[in-house]
Formats: C-alpha cells, sequence, structure tokens
C-alpha cells in the first residue's frame, strides 16, 4: 500500500483546500497537482510542489495558473 500525506494548495481558485497524494518509492510527492474546476478539465488549475519549510510543513503546491 502507498504512502500519502496531504498538501496545502495555495493560490488560484482553489487555495486554503488541501489534497491527498501518494509518495513514490523514494517518499516524495507528484512534480504537479491538477486542481479540476467545476466542469472538469476545461476548468483545470496546475500547481506546483514546492518546499515549505517557512510553515513547518516540507511541501506547498503554489498556483501556477490554468492548465489551458
Amino acid at each position: 500500500m502507498a504512502s500519502t500525506v496531504q498538501i496545502p494548495l495555495a493560490g488560484g481558485a482553489a487555495d486554503g483546500e488541501t489534497v491527498t497524494v501518494e509518495l513514490d518509492g523514494n517518499g516524495r510527492p507528484p512534480l504537479t497537482h491538477h486542481h479540476l474546476g467545476p466542469e472538469g478539465l476545461a476548468e483545470a488549475q496546475i500547481y506546483e510542489l514546492e518546499s515549505d519549510d517557512r510553515a513547518g510543513r516540507p511541501w506547498i503546491y503554489n498556483w501556477r495558473g490554468p492548465a489551458l
């Protein structure tokens, strides 16, 4: 069974939400998260993984813009 971690989203439409993602074999989450909008992929937002040492969390997904 894969390990999971909860990572907060910062910026964009999903600011303040948290997503649960699976960690890879090296204990790292995916480099990007595509957050689906009300219309699904047509309104998806891209979030990129960054370290978040300031808040005492290992990672945060920061908003980069729309997927289209």
